[in-house]
Formats: C-alpha cells, structure tokens, sequence
C-alpha cells in the first residue's frame, strides 16, 4: 500500500519535472508497441522479400551501381550504369537484406528487450533482495559469506560475466503462444512469442548483486529498530520478522533500483544477442548484428534497432530518476549510469 506521503512526493516529483514526463511517456508507447505488435506491424517480421531488399526508409534513397558488359567490335566494354533506389510508402523504415520489412522488425524486437528486462529483473530482484536481507539481518559471518560472494561477482565486467555463463548453460528459448494472435484479432502474424530462457537466467546471474548490496544496508538500518527488537523479544521467527518488518520497509528503494536495472539488462540483452547468444532473431541486438556489414550502404538495417534501443533506454532511466528523487536519493546502481 502506497504511503499518502509516497504519493505527494511522486506528484511533486512529476509536475516539477519535464524529463519524468518525457520518460513515461516513451516507456508507455514502448509497452504499448511490445503488448499490440501484431496489430501495430504492418508486415509479418520474418516475411522474406529479396526484390525489396535493403529498400531506404522515407525521404532518403540508396545509389547503386550496376556493372554491365558488351561485345563491340571484338571487344569487351564494360559499363557502369548508376541508379537510385527510392522508399516504398509500404516500408516507411526501409528492409534489411532479405527485404524484411525493418519497422516490424523494431516493433516485434521491443517485445523480447521487455521481456527479458522484465523477467531477467525480477528474478534478480528474488535472488539479490533474498541474499541481501539474511545478510544484513543475521550479520556477522552469514554476512560476510554472502556479501564477499557479491563482491567476487562484482570484480568482473557484467557482459564479459555474461558470456561465461552462457556458455555455462545449454542455449535454450521457450515460446509462448501469441495472445493476439490466437485471439484472431490478426493474421499472417507469428503465432508464438520467443523468449530466451538462457539469456534471462544469465542476466539475472550477473544483476542481483545490485539487489543485494540495496537490500544488505536497509536490512542493517532496520534490525536495529524497536519494533524488530520487540518482536525478537515475544518470540517471533527469523522468517516472521524478515517477512513482516524488514522486507516491507526495505521495498522503497528496492523498486527504484529495480527500475533502472531493466535499463541495464535491455542493454545487457542486447549486446547478448549481437554477439550470437540469445537463439531468437526478432531482437533489436540480432538486427543490429545482421546490419554491420552493411552499414556503408544500407545504414538503416542497423540504425533503425539501433535508435529504438537508446530511446528505449533513455525513457526507462528518466522514470528510473524520476522514483528516486521522490522516493529515495540516495540510490544508485549500475543501471544509473546509462
């Protein structure tokens, strides 16, 4: 239950700020975009189209040059023939090299960065809020334990962590099935929504320590309190006490630190799949992959996954600073440099 309190300093926060405004704003059309993909994406993301191949998005055009030769009098000339490839109205973000149409592309990538920014966030949320607050509330040895573990995880960059860990576990992808789809609502969409399973348990693996260090020094503020003591006092249980007083006026912070580490793992994600590892190919990483070789001639194929990526990004991390001014300042994890 949200505090009368919480709620006016969030009011405040937000009338106050224009960026908090801007921030939520573009995390509800991304949320939007990811929930209604089918309806939104004008083609089928994974339709190939080679005649359409790397078309330009609107308002540019692509020069090409065709190379053509000829018998003229015993002899072979050889001809350049420049021409413009101009944008389909169909294709307002261009195709990519297998005439794929790149705006469903963008639009079907935001459901798999959500996902796995969701989910890897919340199991992260699990295992660090789990580990921080035994931590902090036994202290001493337990304490040391654990939060030496933390620090041996935190010695190592997150994506270079990462790729050790994947390669520590079988590449696996599990599919759900498309509600919208099996609505009926639309067709010639794909049915199923791929969600990479390795990848979501590898980014947990390498962001809980954020959770725990957060959790670890409100469970030390906390233990010290009358109320706790006074429970201790009447008899109640370790589990009793970390349930109903330490965990409940830890959760402030915990929230805001979890906001701005689905910014984190988006990121995380996304250089996962650039580099091969995620197993799903409607993903903002995977496009921006297939792109590079391309970027000289066709900079959209690219770009286009490139910029949803910053601006997805950029709105989570201006709701992220919004929660923290309001609720609790004094925060900062690894998503806050962003």
């Amino acid at each position: 239950m949200i505090s009368p309190r919480t709620l006016r300093n969030l009011k405040r926060e937000f009338r106050q700020s224009l960026l908090a405004k801007i921030g939520i704003v573009v995390v509800i059309a991304v949320v939007l975009v990811a929930v209604f993909a089918p309806v939104i994406a004008p083609h089928n993301p994974n339709r190939q189209n080679l005649d359409n191949s790397k078309l330009p998005p609107l308002g540019f055009s692509k020069k090409t040059t065709q190379t053509s030769s000829e018998m003229v009098d015993g002899e072979i000339q050889i001809t350049n023939n420049t021409t413009y490839v101009k944008a389909q109205p169909s294709h307002p973000l261009g195709t990519d090299q297998l005439g794929r149409d790149m705006l469903s592309r963008v639009i079907y990538g935001a459901r798999t960065s959500l996902l796995v920014g969701l989910f890897g966030t919340v199991l992260a949320m699990l295992i660090g809020v789990t580990v921080g607050l035994v931590a902090g509330y036994y202290g001493e040895i337990v304490d040391d334990a654990l939060m030496r573990s933390a620090d041996i995880m935190l010695a190592f960059p997150s994506l270079v962590l990462a790729i050790a860990l994947v390669g520590m576990f079988r590449r696996s992808v599990f599919t759900i099935p498309d509600p919208v789809v099996a609505a009926g609502l639309v067709s010639g969409m794909p049915g199923q929504i791929a969600i990479p399973g390795t990848v979501v348990i590898v980014v947990a693996l390498v962001n809980w320590v954020w959770f725990a260090r957060v959790s670890r020094g409100e469970a030390l503020t906390v233990v010290g309190e009358e109320y706790v003591k006074a429970s201790r006092s009447v008899g109640a249980k370790d589990s009793f006490i970390l349930r109903k007083h330490i965990l409940p006026n830890s959760v402030t912070p915990i929230i805001v630190l979890a906001t701005i580490q689905i910014a984190a793992i988006i990121l995380l994600e996304s250089s996962l799949s650039y580099l091969g590892f995620s197993g799903v190919n409607l993903s903002w990483g995977f496009d921006i992959a297939q792109g590079k070789d391309y970027l000289a001639t066709s900079w959209w194929i690219s770009t286009v996954p490139g910029l949803a990526i910053v601006i997805t990004v950029i709105g989570i991390n201006l709701v992220g600073d919004w929660l923290r001014d309001a609720l609790d300042p004094g925060i900062e994890g690894e998503g806050g440099g962003v």
